[in-house]
């Protein structure tokens, strides 16, 4: 399976985040298929560059994204949220 996750970078206590594009069974730091972003919590405001279409394309092949990679394409707009449910009321 593909999954589209972040990848770890920058110093110790100052990280710096990449978007990629990994096999699930590779390391979270290891070889990946693809660069797709990268965000960087530590500047203020916080940094985002994400690749919009090469992220459109892998979802359309069904690679499927982690949980931090989700909040944050969603927080970018990328991945619409999707409405919540209605609990029914009897």
């Amino acid at each position: 399976m593909v999954k589209i996750r972040l990848r770890r970078m920058g110093a110790k206590k100052h990280p710096f985040y990449r978007l990629v594009v990994a096999d699930a069974r590779s390391p979270r730091d290891g070889r990946f298929i693809e660069h797709l972003g990268y965000y960087d919590p530590m500047t203020d405001p916080v940094q985002v560059k994400i690749d919009v279409d090469k992220v459109q394309k892998w979802l359309q092949q069904g690679a499927q994204p982690s949980e931090a990679a989700r909040s944050l394409l969603k927080r970018e707009g990328i991945l619409e949220r999707r409405a919540e449910k209605p609990t029914p009321t009897a």
